[in-house]
């Protein structure tokens, strides 16, 4: 006989991501009390303590985050299953994180196809920088994510998914254009327009400009990569993002790549999920789509 239910398991992992009950509550559609009743319930039945209440705050304490990835694992292969009970191709919702680039040149494709294969399927896209979408992940907020930083994280499992190279660029009236090759010496005399710290984008173009950082001019550090080309083409300065991003600008003819042979601007795309995350059928199926994608 089970001492536990699948929604005190629900109230623990709700007050974990929130630390705060009445967040808690309205995440899980409760009222307060409910929500503080299932966790003395819980924590008075094993006679454990899982978070520190510091007044009004409340965190997991060092036991309460030693067991969250069992219990996280643990409601997610329950809910797997109901899926399957509902239907044996019911997926579910799927919750899918990526960074600037990824999310707004690629990602929305793989949805497409996804949802295309998997009729019925939900699947909700979170967008935002490296930073945020690792500790998203890290904290189960999101099931996996496509990421574009080098990155370690004791929690996560990362593995190598696209190749991907920065490209420096400028507008075709700017003097650089007319260059065939650019030197360090004219990296340094350039404004620059660069991405945000705590991005990919940015994490790869200050290693491909190492020996160089202290000594370029930043006009402007810029979290989207649209708002980065369209500074470039007002001619504020040059530019370095992904090829990704920048390959219909330059077939137009609005922005024009730069030749800077010297320096290495490569990079991979990667894909990231908590180590104690259930591989659920949506995140296999979703791997698998992006696994043989040649976008």
């Amino acid at each position: 006989m089970m001492h536990y239910t699948l929604r005190q398991l629900e109230v623990f992992l709700a007050v974990a991501v929130t630390e705060n009950i009445s967040r808690a509550a309205e995440t899980l559609a409760m009222s307060q009390s409910a929500v503080s009743g299932s966790l003395s319930d819980l924590e008075g039945h094993f006679d454990i303590q899982l978070f520190d209440r510091l007044g009004k705050r409340i965190q997991l304490n060092e036991f309460g985050r030693a067991l969250r990835p069992r219990a996280q694992s643990l409601l997610e292969q329950a809910k797997d299953l109901e899926n399957a009970f509902r239907s044996h191709s019911d997926i579910g919702r799927l919750h899918i994180g990526a960074t600037l680039t990824i999310g707004n040149y690629l990602a929305v494709e793989l949805m497409a196809r996804f949802m295309r294969e998997q009729p019925g399927a939900q699947v909700s896209l979170h967008v935002a920088n490296t930073a945020e979408i690792v500790h998203k992940v890290a904290n189960f907020e999101l099931d996996i994510a496509l990421v574009e930083g080098e990155l370690s994280h004791p929690d996560l499992e990362i593995t190598q998914w696209l190749e991907d190279e920065l490209v420096i660029f400028c507008a075709p009236n700017h003097p650089l254009a007319a260059k065939s090759r650019l030197n360090d010496d004219d990296l340094m005399k350039a404004t620059w327009i660069v991405r945000e710290a705590g991005s990919g984008t940015r994490q790869t173009f200050e290693r491909g400009m190492h020996g160089l950082l202290s000594k370029i001019k930043i006009m402007l550090e810029l979290q989207h990569t649209e708002a980065i080309k369209r500074a470039v083409e007002a001619g504020l300065g040059i530019g370095c993002i992904s090829k990704v991003a920048l390959q219909n600008a330059f077939d137009r003819g609005s922005l024009v790549p730069l030749t800077v042979a010297h320096r290495d601007f490569h990079r991979h795309f990667y894909f990231i999920v908590h180590k104690h995350k259930y591989r659920s059928e949506g995140i296999k199926k979703w791997l698998a789509i992006c696994q043989k994608s040649n976008l």
